[in-house]
């Protein structure tokens, strides 16, 4: 890879450093702690919270006729989502051991905690926690077949792709006949050296 392109990702690690102490920032202002899993919030931001609570039956009763109607479409997504987690999950668990690649955890990319939030009604609850699963599996799944990828085909494709994942800047650029089975080799043995997540 070029130097260029190497002082570009320095650069993009770096500020993503800036995003996470900003993130501090926030939690500061609104006055919560992480511990662990677990968010903290003091007593009186609780209380405060609870202000700004709108219940589950006003909730249901003001929401437009056409989110009604179509909540079960939304909800019966879970079962798809739930399938592809279940399959995707067994199928880390057989093929990254013969491969030799450290398998993925559900927990460092599902997160569910909006739920803790004591200024949203019981409803709003559910939603969050759907959507903090769906979503995080989405990511956890695209970590698995990225790593699949990088295992067994890490070559860049010759057009711009949207959201390409962690490991693909890394990877064998399209058309480089001469060094892909060099760093074929290299980029499985990245794999191997991952720690586990």
């Amino acid at each position: 890879m070029n130097k260029e392109l190497n002082e570009l990702l320095l650069e993009i690690r770096q500020l993503q450093e800036e995003v996470e102490k900003r993130w501090d920032l926030v939690r500061e202002q609104f006055n919560y702690t992480l511990e662990g899993h677990k968010v903290r919030f003091a007593s009186e931001v609780k209380r405060l919270h609870q202000q700004y609570k709108t219940g589950a039956l006003k909730y249901l009763f003001t929401a437009r006729p056409r989110i009604i109607l179509t909540a079960p479409f939304s909800y019966g997504m879970i079962l798809p989502i739930a399938f592809l987690d279940i399959s995707i999950t067994i199928y880390q668990h057989i093929c990254f051991r013969a491969y030799n690649i450290p398998r993925v955890s559900h927990r460092d990319y599902i997160v569910i905690d909006r739920h803790q939030l004591s200024y949203l009604n019981s409803i709003e609850k559910f939603n969050c926690v759907y959507c903090g699963y769906a979503n995080g599996f989405i990511a956890y799944a695209q970590e698995i077949i990225a790593r699949t990828e990088q295992y067994w085909c890490p070559i860049k494709h010759a057009q711009r792709i949207l959201a390409a994942h962690d490991q693909y800047q890394d990877f064998s650029e399209y058309g480089d006949a001469e060094n892909y089975q060099k760093e074929l080799t290299a980029l499985r043995k990245a794999l191997a050296d991952l720690s586990e997540k």
